[in-house]
């Protein structure tokens, strides 16, 4: 229900209490993903993530709609193993595009290259971990020959660029395919999943 201006017409309470009431649903073992979030979603942050998944569902997926979807990425998704989702939302024709920073496309090369990031703690002394060769992003780990190795992996991609201007879309399917050509499964990365 939309705030009123105090100019506007006054608002009884059976207005104010007109929406459906909450009610502490029961999470069972057999329930959809639907269901916990028709049931348990019912206020605050989840219920916005209720009428998006709603949204989604009813008008963004409807066939009739011809909607075309866009995601945005921001912030360390990838480097936290997010990247499965994302390929799962693109094989079933959820997302027809992204548009990412350039970090999340970098730091996913690094699971197409089979290099190990770990689960860490976001409290670690960044100089002892520097005199161990260690890189950390807030609780993830990985050895600095990650990054040093993804960049020669980068570096040996650019020498096959075409000799003209680029987007940074073209730069990035370019290193989609690269990751392609290295054999790389695709099921592990974002990059060659999109060139695919």
């Amino acid at each position: 229900m939309a705030h009123n201006s105090p100019h506007e017409h006054h608002v009884s309470q059976s207005e104010y209490l007109s929406g459906a009431q909450i009610l502490p649903h029961r999470v069972t073992p057999n329930m959809t993903v639907a269901e916990l979030i028709d049931t348990q979603f019912q206020a605050y942050n989840a219920a916005r993530l209720n009428e998006a998944a709603r949204l989604y569902v009813e008008e963004m997926l409807a066939p009739e709609n011809d909607v075309t979807i866009g995601m945005t990425l921001a912030g360390a998704l990838t480097p936290a193993g997010l990247g499965g989702c994302l390929i799962t939302l693109m094989e079933y024709g959820f997302v027809d595009f992204i548009i990412s920073t350039g970090a999340n496309l970098y730091h996913d090369m690094h699971y197409a290259l089979a290099m190990a990031l770990h689960r860490g703690d976001f409290r670690l002394d960044d100089t002892k971990l520097q005199e161990e060769g260690v890189i950390r992003i807030y609780d993830i780990l990985f050895a600095d020959k990650v990054l040093l190795d993804t960049d020669a992996f980068v570096r040996e991609c650019l020498k096959s660029l075409p000799q003209r201007p680029i987007s940074t879309s073209e730069l990035h399917h370019h290193l989609g395919m690269q990751l392609l050509k290295v054999g790389v499964n695709p099921e592990y990365s974002v990059l060659a999943q999109a060139a695919a």
